[in-house]
């Protein structure tokens, strides 16, 4: 009974279902989006510097106990309520993950490797794109997988601002005690974020290199011997 009032509920032109679900998938894959290219790019820059690495990795570990409410309250004076200031904070909220993910996977390569590839008479653009993009792009590819299930499982709460989507059934829900209303909201949030974690796992899966493969599931038996 309660799951046909539900689907009643979503094909009722009223509630407008699908402008809802428009509006949230636009603010999570444009959070996305700007949390793995700022991420990647801070990740890279501050590599290099033990100083600036101190500082981004801390400051990300910071951000990550923040909660989000607290970002969206800080972006309300500047950017008003709506789109924008969701934007901001769920993008705040991904960059973490990615940047250390990043800063991880660069440092983890070992200079032995780059030193064996010069040896070999690869140049510095084929080094890069030959050994330190395959070996990184499966850990930052981790990092945004768990960006992005954060966004979107988070992005509910963009509703308390006006920002639409999901949430404001959730939330309307609540004040209203109606389980259908909430269920409506709730439901969509958590089919949604599984598909991205299945998407991006695929992805990860993708990017990482047969050798490294083979290493893992090796490992993964040897572990369980």
């Amino acid at each position: 009974m309660l799951l046909v009032q539900l689907w009643q509920f979503i094909l009722d032109p009223a509630n407008a279902f699908w402008d809802h679900t428009l509006a949230y998938l636009q603010v999570c894959a444009v959070s996305v989006v700007l949390a793995t290219l700022l991420g990647i790019a801070i990740g890279v820059a501050v590599v290099r510097s033990p100083l600036l690495s101190f500082v981004a990795v801390n400051l990300s570990g910071l951000m990550r106990a923040i909660p989000i409410i607290a970002f969206l309250a800080a972006a309300l004076p500047y950017l008003g309520v709506g789109f924008k200031p969701t934007v901001v904070a769920l993008t705040l909220l991904g960059i973490p993950p990615i940047l250390l993910n990043t800063y991880t996977g660069i440092r983890s390569i070992e200079p032995a490797i780059i030193d064996a590839a010069r040896g070999m008479g690869l140049n510095t653009r084929q080094i890069l794109l030959r050994i330190q993009v395959p070996l990184v792009l499966p850990i930052v590819a981790a990092g945004v997988r768990t960006s992005a299930v954060q966004i979107v499982a988070t992005a509910t709460l963009a509703a308390i601002i006006g920002a639409g989507g999901y949430g404001e059934y959730i939330v309307n829900g609540l004040y209203e005690f109606k389980t259908v209303q909430i269920l409506a909201g709730a439901l969509p949030v958590a089919l949604l974020a599984m598909l991205v974690e299945l998407l991006m796992g695929w992805l990860q899966r993708a990017l990482t290199p047969a050798g490294l493969r083979v290493q893992e599931m090796a490992l993964s038996e040897a572990a369980r011997a």
